[in-house]
């Protein structure tokens, strides 16, 4: 990635870390990288109208220009467009935390997250990816989408890495969880990559991708549900696959 685009958008999420203005050296100590590549970045959103000086020496902050921009980019993307109103359906009937991720490769982005009333729950952000493909039923349902070379060739290489007690300890167990997917048509980790938190997940195909929906709960609170989740689950999928595009 260019290096001008990554330090943009270091400085976004800065901003977004910090929650408060900051000065040129601020910038510079923070994201440890030189006050004049710091002052080239700043200067450049200065003049797009994206970032503007509170007052002489008073630091920086960023507009609304930004918020205004994505406020228009995500009332048009077609994904959200396709999925906002019957994940939230699902999000409503479960009251459990509902995801849904966009499979690129071997990794998985998620793309929306609806969150529960509950005050304990799980918490995934837009952008965030995830990777332990062996700990997640995200994960299951990625490698369950791939042909058995591919399979093969990823489970070979993959890092066992052991998050709790549960997590799959061998090639055969991964193998195991995912036939078991495969058969009843979602996948399901249980304190695998987190304890205390299950997930079930399964996933649909529009226009040629791989998303994955994910139900995230405390184990204690869901596992008198899993079975009416893991129904709806699967069905909000299947409606997903089906349903006409919308833009």
């Amino acid at each position: 990635m260019s290096k001008i685009v990554e330090r943009t958008l270091d400085f976004l999420e800065l901003f977004a870390r910090e929650r408060r203005p900051l000065s040129l050296s601020d910038i510079s100590r923070l994201l440890a990288i030189p006050v004049s590549s710091c002052h080239d970045v700043l200067q450049a959103m200065q003049e797009r109208g994206f970032i503007y000086e509170i007052t002489p020496r008073g630091g920086y902050y960023p507009t609304l220009r930004l918020y205004d921009l994505g406020k228009v980019i995500t009332e048009h993307d077609p994904v959200v467009l396709r999925a906002d109103l019957v994940l939230r359906e699902l999000r409503d009937t479960l009251d459990e935390t509902v995801l849904l991720a966009k499979v690129n490769g071997l990794s998985i982005t998620y793309l929306l997250t609806f969150e529960p009333s509950h005050l304990l729950r799980f918490q995934l952000r837009p952008g965030d990816t995830i990777t332990s493909l062996h700990a997640t039923s995200g994960g299951f349902a990625l490698l369950a989408s791939l042909s058995e070379a591919k399979l093969a060739e990823v489970l070979e290489r993959l890092r066992l890495v052991p998050f709790t007690p549960h997590t799959p300890k061998t090639v055969d167990d991964i193998r195991d969880q995912i036939e078991l997917g495969r058969r009843r048509g979602y996948f399901h980790s249980a304190e695998q990559s987190i304890e205390g938190l299950t997930t079930l997940s399964a996933s649909f195909t529009w226009q040629q991708t791989l998303y994955i929906v994910t139900i995230a709960a405390p184990t204690g609170r869901f596992s008198s549900r899993q079975d009416e989740a893991a129904n709806r689950l699967v069905e909000t999928c299947r409606r997903l696959e089906m349903k006409p595009a919308l833009v």
